[in-house]
């Protein structure tokens, strides 16, 4: 039996001999290797014999892990996200310099022998023997692939990564099986190649491709000689030879390597000394991983695109599959951002919101009839330092966004396509006092009638705002009464199916609440969806559920396959002739209604102000025929009034929904419409209230966000109204960001 250490197990040496007859009595001889008999090592190895041989013949060789490339639909990088960066490139894409270098250094014999050295075993026993531990390894090339797939398959768990590295007997078995397979079906040159292509080269670099583009900025078929000897001499110990951190340890090393191609005859001497004379020439590219280090501000939309993958079962079963395929990279994945909306949208959120200031924006841009978000950012850029934020405050929580937001009367334009869709003229007049209790009772979608059991009132933003009103005007000046009226007449339920035709739904993922009070904007929601759903009316009623992904790519070995990826679904939400009306009373908020200030002067636009009660958010939602868009300012934690606040550097007494949002989407869109055609809407005739009817109403009537009447922007009273108890859930600023109850535009 052999003498064991007093620690209790065998000695290096002892191991590496029963290691080596183990391997013999296994079959090893299959492998072409010549191997003296088991006895001649004084081995008993029965039972180890029976151990290999129940070890699986087939090493799994999973695709490996490489970096994911997200594209805008031109083409052009928006970052590169990967859990190993690694881009895998066959053996003809790899300096000869590089080949006869690592094998060089790692295995010279590396032709001569099969899965394992006799030589090199027995090198290796006399020099630890003589050095009393282990001080050289006996690895070929090819056993060193199979740790390393081992190693690979491990991923980031750590436990299985430990298990793949001990340095026990039975891996080592586990790993001589798996090699004499691998040498029998691959050959040596795809051996090497997979080896290269596998192996960690320091710096976040996982083979010869990414460490060639890591320290000189190059692909790995234009190293040169003294670039490979670095290269192949950092594989060994990755943080001792790293030649960023310790140039002369690297140099050293790396002209071991130089002197050891000269050794074995791959260069003559005077080549060797000429390289080692040369500096190392780094040109080291930063590691860039993640959406932190997208271009034009897209950091978000990146995170969406991630978020897309993992959530839609189109890319596979359970999340658990699908994160699978996600860290296994090798994708290419082409967006549908646009650059040139998204250079503009970053232009106008930054021109007039600070990252520091105490309230934030968000927008977003979709295409009408195709769905596709053509641009996505926000003034807190992506990251997590001060004023950054991972929060993408443009989409739901489900999606990697916060609870919302009150849309305020951006939402009203709803209620009005629920109304004429359902039989309302657009012409349709209500009473509008400025002041009046809640209707009650009000028919919900249960059933049942919501009834105002406390004589809750509600008013207008101003008391010169009174009645009767039609349908243009009140929307133009976004009057309240109007529109709770409006919801009252034709019941909550046609609401709120309108809305889901639309997409609108909670930014948190609970159902829209059977309330009137939902017709002045009381149920949070995202841009995104508001964007989404203002779209319908661009298309003529179709709505198009939103999608952020043209095509993707996946590299497998050295091919490329494509991969089915969600496409939007569109339906029609409403009628064309509904769509127009919405569009003719739209067009009239921009004219000359609460949105002035968002107008595209010749560019046909049509849009509609919100802003909340206490003015903790404010918007605006607009369209062209092909391009809409959505923008919030406000408190993400739902704790700061605009009210005397400064933004972006301007000082604000009271902040609405036609100020401050409204320039940002004009100078949003305006940017990203350049250069492009501008069509028409197609308008229907909504006939003027009769002019007698006019004569008492207050034409100061403004725009319920401090905007008179000819849109100068002048102060105006705060909203006054009341909401039923129970209207509104998450108040005192809860996690769901509700205040109390929308108000004007």
């Amino acid at each position: 039996m052999p003498k064991k250490r007093s620690g209790g197990g065998l000695s290096p040496t002892q191991q590496a001999a029963k290691f080596l007859g183990v391997s013999v009595l296994a079959g090893a001889v299959m492998a072409g290797i010549a191997l003296p008999a088991a006895g001649a090592l004084g081995l008993a190895a029965k039972g180890s014999a029976a151990g290999f041989d129940d070890i699986p013949a087939n090493l799994k060789r999973p695709p490996l892990s490489q970096r994911t490339t997200i594209l805008d639909n031109k083409g052009e990088q928006i970052a590169q996200v990967y859990s190993r960066d690694r881009t895998v490139v066959q053996l003809k894409d790899i300096s000869p310099y590089m080949q006869k270098a690592i094998v060089a250094i790692e295995d010279s014999r590396f032709y001569q022998h099969g899965a394992i050295d006799l030589k090199g075993v027995l090198r290796a026993l006399n020099k630890n023997a003589q050095s009393g531990g282990v001080s050289q390894g006996a690895s070929t090339l090819t056993q060193q692939y199979v740790k390393n797939v081992f190693v690979e398959e491990a991923g980031d768990d750590p436990t299985k990564v430990a298990e793949a590295t001990q340095q026990t007997i039975g891996r080592k078995i586990k790993e001589l099986k798996f090699a004499i397979q691998v040498e029998q079906d691959l050959g040596k040159k795809k051996i090497l190649e997979n080896y290269l292509n596998i192996t960690f080269f320091g710096q976040q670099a996982y083979g010869i491709e990414a460490a060639s583009q890591r320290y000189f900025s190059k692909h790995a078929k234009d190293l040169t000689l003294p670039e490979a000897a670095l290269l192949a001499g950092i594989v060994q110990s990755p943080s001792r030879y790293d030649p960023v951190n310790d140039e002369a340890e690297a140099t050293k090393r790396r002209n071991v390597v130089l002197q050891r191609m000269a050794s074995v005859g791959d260069i003559s001497q005077a080549e060797a000394d000429k390289a080692k004379k040369e500096p190392l020439g780094l040109n080291v590219t930063q590691p860039r991983n993640g959406c932190i280090t997208a271009v034009r501000g897209a950091g978000f939309f990146c995170d969406y695109v991630r978020e897309v993958f993992m959530n839609d079962p189109v890319f596979g079963k359970t999340r658990k599959d699908r994160a699978k395929i996600w860290n296994r990279g090798g994708l290419t994945i082409r967006t549908t951002l646009d650059p040139q909306a998204q250079d503009s949208l970053e232009k106008a959120v930054h021109d007039h919101v600070n990252a520091s200031d105490a309230v934030a924006t968000a927008a977003t841009i979709v295409e009408p009839g195709t769905g596709k978000i053509l641009a996505m950012g926000q003034s807190r850029p992506y990251g997590f330092g001060k004023n950054e934020t991972q929060i993408n405050l443009s989409v739901d929580k489900a999606m990697g966004g916060g609870a919302g937001y009150q849309p305020g009367s951006t939402f009203k334009p709803i209620v009005a396509a629920a109304a004429v869709e359902g039989g309302k003229p657009a012409t349709q007049e209500y009473s509008s006092p400025y002041r009046m209790p809640y209707p009650s009772p009000v028919a919900a979608c249960d059933g049942k009638n919501w009834v105002n059991t406390k004589g809750t009132d509600l008013t207008n933003e101003n008391e010169s705002e009174v009645g009767p009103y039609g349908m243009k005007e009140a929307t133009a000046k976004s009057v309240n009464t109007y529109y709770v009226q409006l919801i009252s007449d034709i019941g909550i339920c046609p609401v709120t199916n309108m809305a889901n035709k639309l997409g609108v739904r909670r930014a948190d993922g609970t159902p829209i609440e059977q309330n009137p009070s939902i017709a002045l904007g009381t149920q949070e929601v995202s841009p995104l969806t508001m964007a989404s759903a203002y779209a319908t009316f661009a298309s003529r009623g179709a709505y198009c559920t939103p999608i952020a992904i043209e095509s993707i790519t996946q590299a497998t070995g050295n091919q490329r396959k494509t991969l089915a990826v969600p496409k939007s679904t569109c339906s029609r939400a409403m009628s064309e002739t509904t769509a127009d009306t919405i569009n003719t009373l739209l067009k009239g908020v921009v004219e000359d209604g609460t949105g002035t200030q968002a107008g595209l002067g010749d560019r046909a636009s049509a849009g509609k102000t919100g802003t909340t009660d206490f003015r903790y958010a404010a918007w605006f939602v607009g369209y062209t025929p092909n391009m809409a868009g959505a923008v919030w300012v406000g408190d993400p934690a739902h704790q700061r009034r605009m009210v005397n606040i400064t933004i972006g550097g301007t000082p604000y007494e009271k902040v609405f929904g036609g100020q401050v949002p409204g320039p940002i989407w004009r100078d949003m869109m305006s940017g990203a419409l350049a250069g492009k055609d501008a069509p028409s809407f197609d308008l229907v005739d909504i006939p003027d209230a009769p002019k007698e009817q006019d004569e008492h109403k207050g034409r100061d009537g403004g725009d319920g966000n401090g905007n008179g009447g000819n849109n100068d922007g002048g102060p105006s009273p705060n909203p006054s109204f009341s909401v039923p108890d129970g209207f509104f859930q998450g108040q005192n600023g809860g996690p769901r960001g509700n205040g109390n109850g929308g108000r004007r535009g």
